[in-house]
């Protein structure tokens, strides 16, 4: 069984801990797909000085030279798009088609940044002295950490190491453990490419190991970190020890508003998709229906008719649905279902393991919806991060929007209405940092910001379009009397 090695300064080496950490498919946990190293301290160490003595001679790489390796790097992952596919749902378990959008982002996000890089370098200002020139240059950042998680374990790689190196950064990259072998094929592009050595650096293993040496250590001076509100609280705090610059992205309880004015079958598509989409586990996943009493009963029988026509199965078999990712994240999801019935929500479908046949040996789980259920329940205030959608009857619009920012996250949210006023006053007041009109809160344009607000992100600096260069640049003003 193949062991993915960390790739420090140009190569591909084994850690000093020699110890491993065995990925299995989720959709049949019998089958070993490989193996990804526990890497030390001391790894993590060796990528950052690497990525340090790297940092200048990248960063004085002309904008177009670095745009040209980041264009044959997707080039490359275009061209190896279908093994990168059949990885990513052997070791994530996304649908083939799920998949194969992912990729694809990771293709459009590195042609995006490759032509980005040629543009970034500043503007000219008229200055009030005479003899003089006054201009604004963007420089690098210096040396970035990208911790990744394992729901996008290609697409948010790409779209954290591109613009970082768009904009002259160099970066050690640390995945989530479990979707450690899909990271190393963006690497090996990366790698084929002719990316200098040390400029992109890759360690696995353990956060609180090698994701704590990444924000601690003072040769790094930015960290970009997605994953949860827990781990992404202790970033920042290890971070902001030496006032590094830090951007983070987090969870979301992300509603969607169905307003008595809305199509029902389009407002069941819209939040199904967005509930059950990549099985529940994206940090936009729609999570709650705050749906008006009027269209309430025939929404509840719409959505969970949608649910039950689920097909769900192995990701390699192109079903609706696929599994659950680990052990651990069904387990977590089952515990949700039992909270809410404890609490008292009605189970309206779903809320079993699903067993027998090919689901023995997998992570698999019915989706499940949850009505009647109280804004104040726990189901309806905690990330789940599996298909389980609670659905809250509001009496009128301002209940449906006080239900719907009564979170502590806002990272994500739509509406779905035929009515004008409604639709532009939802964008004004909903906190969130992506809103939507008639469509799922799922699914990100790449050549726009995102990023949350409230405890769903740092509220720092956005991801992608311009506005994730922002992060990876810092402002130098030039004064010059000729």
């Amino acid at each position: 069984m193949a062991t993915t090695l960390n790739y420090i300064n140009g190569e591909w080496t084994e850690s000093e801990s020699g110890e491993t950490h065995t990925n299995y498919n989720p959709a049949d946990t019998t089958a070993a797909i490989g193996e990804v190293q526990s890497s030390t301290a001391a790894d993590a160490q060796r990528a950052i000085a690497a990525a340090d003595e790297a940092a200048s001679e990248w960063a004085a790489t002309p904008g177009p030279e670095r745009g040209a390796v980041l264009r044959e790097t997707g080039d490359l992952l275009a061209e190896r798009k279908e093994s990168l596919v059949e990885t990513l749902v052997s070791e994530e378990g996304k649908t083939r088609a799920e998949a194969a959008g992912e990729v694809q982002r990771a293709i459009d996000i590195f042609h995006y940044y490759a032509g980005k890089a040629a543009d970034i370098g500043g503007e000219i200002k008229e200055s009030s002295a005479r003899d003089t020139t006054l201009s604004v240059r963007e420089e690098p950042v210096g040396v970035v950490a990208a911790i990744t998680p394992w729901n996008y374990p290609i697409a948010i790689p790409a779209w954290k190491v591109a613009p970082a190196l768009a904009a002259g950064n160099t970066v050690v990259l640390k995945p989530a453990t479990v979707a450690g072998i899909t990271g190393s094929k963006l690497v090996e592009a990366l790698d084929d490419a002719g990316l200098p050595d040390g400029v992109l650096n890759f360690v696995t293993g353990s956060g609180s190991v090698v994701g704590g040496e990444l924000s601690t250590d003072e040769r790094v001076d930015a960290v970009s970190f997605t994953g949860s509100e827990t781990v992404g609280d202790i970033v920042y705090q290890d971070a902001a020890d030496d006032q590094k610059r830090v951007q983070l992205e987090m969870g979301g309880k992300n509603p969607t508003v169905v307003a008595e004015d809305a199509d029902i079958d389009e407002a069941v598509e819209i939040v199904g998709a967005g509930a059950f989409g990549v099985t529940g586990q994206a940090c936009t996943a729609c999570s709650r229906a705050i749906v008006h009493e009027s269209v309430y009963d025939e929404f509840v029988s719409g959505i969970v008719e949608y649910a039950e026509s689920l097909d769900v199965g192995p990701g390699l078999t192109d079903p609706d649905m696929g599994p659950q990712v680990t052990q651990a994240e069904l387990d977590g999801t089952l515990e949700y279902i039992d909270i809410a019935r404890e609490e008292g929500a009605q189970l309206a479908t779903g809320g079993s393991r699903l067993t027998g046949g090919d689901y023995d040996d997998g992570y698999f789980v019915e989706p499940t919806v949850f009505s009647d259920v109280d804004p104040e329940m726990r189901i309806a205030q905690e990330e789940v991060f599996g298909p389980v959608l609670s659905v809250i009857p509001v009496s009128g619009f301002e209940e449906a929007l006080d239900v719907a920012n009564g979170v502590e996250q806002g990272l994500s949210a739509s509406i779905v209405t035929e009515n004008l006023r409604k639709a532009h006053r939802f964008v004004d007041e909903a906190e969130a940092g992506v809103v939507k009109t008639n469509e799922k809160t799922t699914g990100l344009e790449l050549h726009v910001p995102f990023g949350g607000m409230k405890a769903s992100s740092s509220e720092t600096y956005r991801e992608q379009g311009d506005a994730g260069l922002d992060f990876y640049t810092i402002t130098k003003t030039v004064y010059l009397n000729y």
